[in-house]
């Protein structure tokens, strides 16, 4: 059994038929180049079908397990959540890093923590993991990882409400967007506290509170957003 194969065991549960499969999810292109004895792909082709899988995942589950929402309301989250900061970020979590077979090159270079290869291996994993054992495998996969960060608030620093605000603000013409801090409290250097408001011509439309300005900016710019939208 492989450093790959014992480490998705042990951390997932998750046992490939196919280790070819898982294989050619954590092999770099460089990597095949620097060992032409080895037969197989690198992680290109799993990453593109691991990309529509993500995504099909990601809409079914919010569909299913938000009822409530509006469609704009599922379309943001599953835009935050398929993006590929996210995918570099679980990826780590996931130990996928460990597993990544590089050039020499590539390893020099310090590819192995890289923000973009990791967000690849994300879906060459995730591909290869449908292609071997199909969409439930993927979903246990994710019910581990992903799924249960939406309701953790993880996938909320994503959005950027102040645009989101503004864009909805200003549909029919321009306005005077101004957020303020009401209150803050500085006795804690270690836990800063701010209160911030969102004003539009003078009019307060939304609140927030925060470990910095930009935090509690943030909160009343999303405040005011799902007033408007009736959230």
């Amino acid at each position: 059994m492989t450093n790959i194969q014992k480490g998705i065991k042990e951390d997932f549960g998750i046992t490939f038929s196919n280790t070819k499969i898982l294989t050619e999810a954590f092999t770099q292109g460089n990597y095949l180049n620097e060992h032409p004895e080895e037969d197989g792909n690198d992680y290109q082709r799993l990453e593109f079908l691991g990309d529509s899988v993500m995504q099909l995942a990601v809409a079914d589950y919010l569909f299913t397990r938000y009822p409530s929402w509006e469609e704009g309301q599922l379309t943001e989250m599953r835009i935050a959540m398929v993006q590929s900061k996210s995918f570099s970020h679980f990826a780590r979590l996931a130990h996928f890093d460990r597993y990544i077979r590089l050039g020499k090159g590539e390893e020099l270079s310090g590819a192995r923590h890289r923000d973009s290869l990791l967000e690849d291996i994300w879906e060459a994993f995730v591909g290869a993991l449908y292609k071997d054992q199909g969409m439930k495998a993927v979903y246990d996969f994710l019910n581990q990882t992903i799924f249960p960060a939406v309701d953790q608030g993880f996938f909320e620093e994503f959005i950027d409400y102040k645009s989101k605000l503004q864009e909805l603000l200003q549909r029919d013409g321009s306005v005077d967007i101004e957020y303020q801090v009401e209150h803050e409290d500085l006795s804690d250097p270690q836990r800063p506290h701010f209160d911030v408001s969102v004003f539009v011509d003078g009019t307060v439309i939304g609140s927030g509170s925060g470990r910095s300005i930009k935090a509690a900016e943030k909160k009343a710019a999303k405040d005011a957003y799902q007033r408007y939208n009736g959230q």
